[in-house]
């Protein structure tokens, strides 16, 4: 099983209340993100794969999710915004936010 379908098998395996809890607050959403980004570099995963991840996820976020505060609104209004290059921009950027504040 390659990672694209470990994402969309993670994606579509997260209940209701456990995606309620993850997306509650911006800061809830940032530790799971750094949580899952130090289990992926862990795991040697590059920091490409990784923002190719988190490229997934956020893609998944906006198209499936509404946003539950300031923060997640901007971030969605900002991904449905940008092109293919912009969003994976977007990807790295918010890894080196989980990073830095990790």
């Amino acid at each position: 099983m390659n990672i694209d379908d470990r994402l969309d098998a993670k994606l579509n395996s997260i209940n209701s209340e456990e995606k309620e809890e993850i997306l509650k607050n911006f800061t809830t959403f940032k530790s799971y993100l750094a949580g899952k980004v130090a289990a992926g570099e862990k795991m040697g995963l590059s920091e490409e794969v990784l923002a190719k991840a988190t490229e997934k996820v956020a893609g998944y976020l906006a198209n499936h999710e509404e946003p539950r505060n300031r923060e997640e609104h901007l971030l969605q209004q900002l991904w449905k915004s940008g092109d293919k290059e912009q969003q994976h921009a977007l990807s790295h950027m918010l890894l080196n936010l989980v990073k830095n504040e990790g």
